[in-house]
């Protein structure tokens, strides 16, 4: 068989195991970059915990499979992960991890070459585990880079694919591709994307409207800018804490931008000053109320 047609396949496969689970989620969501490096995990995290600030129940699945390091952005050292169910040492249920920050993490195997490409087979049962789990409002699942099988997987199960896109060329020509290979599977899907590290509103406004151009002209589509995330050196310093910066440092610019990237992906309204320590947030709303620009 053809790789397209066992994509295809595979992809109605799952479609229907979606269909039949529909108490685990009111909406997955595949988070997906075509190269690496543009900080999709960091993204994913903290999107997650913003989430769960706004009262919901969040599941993050790090799908990097092989290559998995959500837990350790978060600081922790699970006992379980995806290995020992991919091995049928565990259950789905047995791995997930309840963190302090409010969110369920289903950790992945680290270090493991050969789950890096899964079989068919494998690659259906542990998605089709999937199903075990309890009901959450958001599933997460935090893609590997690229287009492999396995990430073509996890987005085509997935409700909605959200695509973080750098201001680089090859970032922008990267995302282009794998969203032409999710459209040749379901051109349906619902694709949206955020642009991570821009320095000024203009240079994330180039890469909108360049990789909203291109899948336009050649693909027939327009997908959805649902943000931007600012370069801000908070982030970096985050992660060398193991600590999300929405957590870390909640005042700071990339955590305004998360929010606001929140209540577009959710629809629902984030109060902007819920970052902020109790005293801090009633200072600003005062200031504000005095002089509206601040």
């Amino acid at each position: 068989m053809e790789p397209k047609q066992t994509l295809i396949s595979e992809k109605n496969s799952l479609r229907k195991e979606s269909d039949g689970d529909k108490g685990l989620a009111s909406k997955i969501i595949a988070i997906a970059s075509g190269k690496g490096g543009v900080g999709k995990t960091v993204f994913t995290v903290n999107l997650g915990i913003s989430l769960a600030k706004a009262g919901k129940k969040v599941l993050i699945i790090d799908g990097d499979l092989g290559l998995g390091n959500v837990n350790v952005l978060l600081g922790f050292l699970p006992k379980f992960n995806l290995y020992h169910v991919m091995k049928g040492h565990r259950s789905i249920r047995d791995i997930v991890f309840h963190t302090p920050e409010g969110v369920d993490v289903i950790p992945g195997a680290n270090g493991y070459p050969q789950f890096a490409n899964l079989d068919d087979k494998s690659r259906d049962q542990l998605i089709h585990s999937f199903s075990e789990l309890d009901s959450y409002d958001y599933i997460l699942i935090d893609t590997g880079a690229g287009i492999g099988p396995n990430v073509i997987a996890f987005t085509l199960y997935a409700n909605e694919v959200i695509l973080v896109i750098a201001p680089d060329p090859s970032s922008v020509t990267d995302a282009y591709g794998l969203i032409k290979s999710l459209i040749s599977l379901d051109k349906n899907k619902k694709i949206s994307f955020i642009v991570n590290r821009i320095r000024t509103e203009q240079e994330g406004n180039k890469v909108v409207k360049r990789i909203t151009e291109i899948t336009y002209k050649f693909l027939g589509i327009k997908p959805t800018n649902v943000g931007f995330l600012f370069h801000d050196d908070e982030i970096e310093r985050s992660v060398r804490k193991q600590k999300p910066f929405l957590l870390a440092a909640p005042n700071s610019k990339a955590a305004e931008n998360l929010y606001q990237i929140t209540g577009t992906v959710a629809n629902i309204a984030i109060d902007p000053y819920q970052t902020q320590p109790k005293m801090m947030a009633y200072f600003r709303k005062f200031l504000h109320s005095l002089i509206p620009n601040t």
